[in-house]
């Protein structure tokens, strides 16, 4: 099983630093296929604007047209299941910069907020799903390297996981969220050509 998956580059990101650009592309993600129509209706916005920028998305192969719309009306499709970046290949532009601190941003706000929905229904859960879910945190001490092949473990612990609860009624679909950051941001390491 794997995980469809894409890089984002300058300029689609530039594209999805956008505030419905981003909740649409979620919403295809999270509820599958779906009309311009259907879609605004979600997202308490007008068909329009979503037609709008459903196209924006589809420039940049974020979101697909899958050819089975009524008529005039096309069904969308979100193309990949995921998607990362590296914050190296923006270093030479800011304006890409910009809109994926903007990003990083909104994943948090949206983080936060969906960490705090489930608090305040935590208790309507069974006792089994209460104890599965929640949050922890640990830390490492790891080179960049390190990090990278830690990264590449657990990714390959999720994909094993990704569908294993499929056709199981009791099964529900879980976010994972992964983060990684510095414990003490403010102690910069040394550049690679420094001792």
């Amino acid at each position: 099983m794997e995980i469809r998956h894409v890089e984002l580059t300058a300029e689609s990101v530039k594209v999805l630093a956008h505030p419905l650009r981003s909740r649409l592309l979620s919403q295809l993600r999270r509820g599958g296929p779906a009309t311009a129509t259907a879609l605004a209706a979600a997202l308490r916005t007008n068909s329009g604007a979503t037609s709008y920028h459903l196209r924006r998305l589809e420039g940049v192969g974020l979101v697909v047209d899958t050819g089975r719309g009524r008529g005039k009306e096309r069904l969308w499709a979100a193309s990949t299941e995921s998607h990362g970046w590296r914050n190296s290949a923006f270093a030479d532009d800011e304006d890409a910069r910009t809109a994926m601190s903007w990003l990083e941003r909104e994943y948090q706000r949206t983080y936060d907020q969906r960490f705090n929905d489930w608090i305040d229904v935590a208790d309507t859960w069974p006792a089994a799903w209460q104890d599965a879910l929640g949050l922890e945190d640990t830390w490492v001490t790891v080179t960049p390297e390190q990090l990278v092949a830690l990264k590449a473990e657990i990714e390959a612990v999720v994909l094993r996981y990704h569908e294993a609860g499929a056709g199981d009624p009791r099964a529900r679909r879980i976010a994972l969220y992964r983060t990684s950051m510095p414990l003490d941001a403010e102690l910069a390491p040394p550049t690679e050509d420094e001792p």
